[in-house]
């Protein structure tokens, strides 16, 4: 009697869960071990309180590719944001807005002096020309790679626009406000917003990680939380048996995935060209009085000028399940690791939000929770795509499973777990 096949997936991150799920779904014996107490990696939320606080400014594009095949978008109960955002720097605030998703904000993007009307012909220019386009195409594309600032300065976008809108909103994507990364993903990003609000699930991001998990224990996978993957070892003349060293145990396999963070899966794997320079991010959350309005909607508060947090996002007014009754939640995003300490990033706060509103005090802004993330993406400049490495890259029957075998997303991170899978199914 021929026997079943083992697997063994190290992290329970995104990548890693997608893994399980389609190995076992392939009949194979699986374990997942993941180190936290909980699966999700770098995507979670806490509750305390009556709040709900995501790791981390967080959102999920449900246009993407394999979101829409991993996930049941309907059992997630998405909130969605409103399409562009509210521009605000001292003084003065505006919005800029899809007129055709968003109609109602048609006048006030039409009067908006902090983008010209060149720029917001070039937008639907570059609208129509990215819609014909597949998106998985966009980061495949022979042409030339180029920096994001490169990019819209080649296509003609003025300083204001560069400036006012583009800086601060795909820099609080990519973690760049100086628009260095590649091209490639403001193009696929650009690409999936024309078809995709950004969203939340209405019990938090850990959501996500919570239905992949069920999902791959339906197919047959155990989970192990609080298990941390020490060693993996290639056994055999060919590297047909691994075994995998925890804390704690050993476990024989016939192959292994390992979806743990690019620092971890360099050291256990060995694979040099796994990415370990990084952006970070500090996201604060704060606690507003009920009823406390910034007045733009369901709209991110983008700072246009280069000092004091990137964005500010008014969570409870696009899930109001986020706060309990009597409060406001919100969160203000700084870019990059911050000296700071946690009470002056909270003044910075106070004061950046006095400067927009200059009628109102925040006296009453309270820090509930701050999140310090030293690699929350992977530098992806120019060309990076060319160096990353494939999941087969490991010796004997050990793979990877991460976004950096694809591109620093939530699409790369899930997209990445089900190649590696297939790779496995293949080769055994």
């Amino acid at each position: 009697m021929t026997q079943t096949p083992r697997a063994v997936v190290a992290g329970g991150g995104l990548a890693g869960l997608v893994a399980a799920r389609h190995l076992a779904g392939a009949g194979l014996d699986v374990t997942l071990l993941e180190r936290a107490e909980n699966v999700g990696g770098r995507v979670w939320t806490r509750e305390r309180d009556g709040f709900r606080f995501d790791r981390g400014f967080q959102v999920l594009f449900p246009s993407y590719p394999a979101v829409r095949q991993e996930l049941d978008l309907e059992r997630l109960d998405l909130r969605r944001f409103a399409p562009g955002a509210c521009l605000a720097r001292p003084g003065h605030r505006s919005t800029l807005s899809d007129p055709i998703r968003d109609p109602r904000a048609l006048p006030a993007t039409l009067t908006n002096t902090d983008v010209s009307m060149g720029d917001k012909l070039r937008v639907a220019r570059l609208a129509v020309d990215l819609a014909r386009r597949d998106p998985e195409t966009i980061l495949e594309s022979s042409e030339p790679d180029a920096t994001i600032e490169d990019y819209l300065r080649g296509r003609g976008f003025s300083e204001r626009f560069v400036d006012n809108f583009a800086a601060p909103f795909y820099g609080g994507i990519t973690l760049d406000r100086s628009l260095s990364t590649s091209s490639r993903v403001f193009e696929y990003v650009f690409r999936t917003l024309l078809t995709s609000r950004a969203a939340v699930p209405v019990t938090g991001m850990a959501a996500i990680p919570a239905q992949l998990a069920q999902y791959a224990r339906n197919a047959g996978a155990s989970i192990r939380l609080e298990t941390e993957v020490t060693d993996v070892s290639v056994d055999g003349v060919n590297g047909e048996a691994v075994t995998v060293t925890t804390d704690g145990d050993e476990y024989e396999a016939d192959a292994v995935v390992v979806a743990t963070d690019p620092p971890a899966a360099r050291e256990l794997t060995g694979v040099e060209s796994i990415p370990t320079d990084a952006r970070a991010c500090v996201t604060q959350y704060y606690e507003l009085p009920g009823g406390t309005d910034l007045e733009s909607g369901k709209r991110l508060l983008l700072n246009t000028v280069d000092e004091g947090p990137n964005q500010i996002v008014p969570h409870s007014a696009v899930v109001p399940e986020y706060a309990p009754d009597g409060a406001e939640l919100i969160s203000a995003t700084y870019l990059g690791e911050r000296e700071e300490s946690d009470a002056e990033l909270a003044a910075t706060t106070r004061e950046t939000l006095e400067s927009w509103y200059p009628d109102r005090r925040f006296d009453a802004l309270e820090t509930q929770r701050t999140d310090r993330i030293e690699f929350a993406q992977f530098a992806q400049p120019p060309g990076f795509r060319d160096g990353l490495p494939e999941p087969r890259d490991p010796d004997g029957s050990v793979y990877l499973a991460g976004d950096y075998t694809r591109w620093s997303s939530i699409q790369g991170a899930m997209e990445s777990g089900r190649v590696a899978a297939k790779a496995v199914i293949e080769d055994l």
